[in-house]
Parts: C-alpha cells; structure tokens; sequence
C-alpha cells in the first residue's frame, strides 16, 4: 500500500464514520475505496465490514445520553448476535448475486417505510396502542431482520434500523438513531469475530481505515444531537434513496 492508497483510505474513512452516525450507509464510501486501492470484492467486503466497527463504537459514545436504561436494551442483544451470524455466515457461503438484486430494493423500501411513517402508522397501528407482547415482537422482529441484513452486506444498515425501529417504537428519532449506534456496534463486533475467523481480511486496510472511522463516528454522532428531528429525518431519507438508487444501478450494470 502507498501514500496515496493510505490518504484514499483515511479521507473515506473519516467520511464514513460520519455518515454512518448521521444516517447510514458509509460502507458506499468506503467499499470502493478499497476496490480502488486493489483489493478483489469479498476481500473488500469483509475488510469493510471490520474496519468500519470502530466508528460504530464511537457513535455509541457520542449518543449515549439518548440511550434507554440498558434493561430495556438487553433482550435485543441476544437477537442482533444471531442474526448478524446467520448473515455473515450466507456472505461466506453462497453466491452474493441474487442478493445484490434484492438489496437496493430493500434500502429503497426502508427508507419509504420512514419517510411515511405517519401515515403508516395511522395504517397498522402507533406502538402505543400496541400490547406490550405485540411491542415486543414487533421490535425483536425489526432487530432479527436488520441483523442478518448487517452481518449479510451491511451498507444502509443505519437506514434499515432507523426505518424498522421508527415504525415499532414510540421514542423521539434521536433515541431510535442512538438505539441504531448501539445495534450497529453490535453487527459490526460480530462481524469483526466471524470474518477475522474464517473471513479473507486485508488487515493492512483495517488498520488504516479504523481510527479514522472512529473520529467520524464520535463527529457525526455529536452532530446528530443538535438537528432538529425534521432535518435529520430528512438527510437520513435522502442518504437512503441516494445509496437505493446507487446499489440499483451497480446492481444492474
């Protein structure tokens, strides 16, 4: 790896971590980041998938005053592990292509599913009028889905939790963008076990692109707490439709 690869690096990194606090899907600038210093794209994708775990981590961190209680947290621990297993370990065993098809549709439809969440939930019901029961699986659900989605692919992950936990939770979108960091830190943990495992990692990247995903992550994180609910609602609707539309046209050409 040269300066120039390094410099590539750092600049994407730092990028990323920003946007994956804001919104989701840094992994769009940093993936071809490391296509372009060389490396083949399962190596990059799983390179990916760990160096980006730092910033997650950070974001924590920056957010942590909107957390709930840990109590209310721990039961989705559990969910986010297994989930994020069964992903990682489909990327590592079959063919991504059929995937790669499916993905820009489901980035596309969370990001719908958020900007009309209002009228969604006039449609199925506000999560105050649920059950305690019907909550509770109705968050598990969100968490399973968006899990093996992370351990799977991972860019857009923020898009999708924010998307699936905005509908399920009755909390302000700062608490749900936290609770996102938090859910995000643990895909990416798991992920980092499974493929430093069994996965082909460049640690060269890694090493470069980490700490600078850990500034942006702790950056945008901070960012986050002082938008107004509209405007984050809003980049985190136009970042997903850009990253929709992106992995469309990569998918299709």
């Amino acid at each position: 790896m040269d300066l120039s690869h390094a410099a590539l690096l750092l600049a994407a990194g730092l990028a990323a971590g920003t946007v994956n606090a804001v919104a989701g899907g840094g992994s769009l600038i940093t993936f071809p980041a490391l296509i372009a210093i060389g490396l083949p794209p399962v190596p990059a994708n799983v390179s990916n998938s760990v160096a980006v775990f730092p910033g997650y981590v950070a974001s924590v961190a920056g957010s942590r005053m909107d957390l709930p209680r840990p109590r209310a947290l721990a039961t989705l621990v559990p969910t986010t592990i297994v989930g994020t297993i069964v992903g990682a370990l489909l990327l590592l065993a079959t063919p991504a292509r059929a995937f790669e098809l499916v993905v820009p549709f489901l980035v596309l439809g969370a990001t719908a599913v958020l900007a009309f969440q209002d009228p969604l939930r006039r449609l199925v019901g506000h999560p105050r009028d649920l059950s305690p029961r019907q909550r509770t699986v109705a968050v598990q659900t969100m968490v399973a889905l968006g899990s093996v989605y992370g351990g799977y692919f991972g860019a857009a992950l923020g898009v999708m939790l924010v998307a699936g936990l905005a509908l399920v939770l009755d909390a302000t979108l700062a608490r749900v963008s936290a609770i996102k960091n938090l859910l995000s830190a643990i895909v990416g943990l798991t992920t980092l076990v499974v493929f430093a495992l069994f996965g082909p990692l460049n640690w060269a990247a890694v090493a470069v692109v980490a700490p600078a995903t850990l500034i942006g992550g702790y950056a945008g994180a901070r960012l986050v707490r002082r938008l107004p609910p509209v405007v984050l609602k809003t980049l985190i609707v136009v970042f997903g439709t850009t990253i929709g539309l992106y992995l469309l046209y990569r998918a299709l050409s």
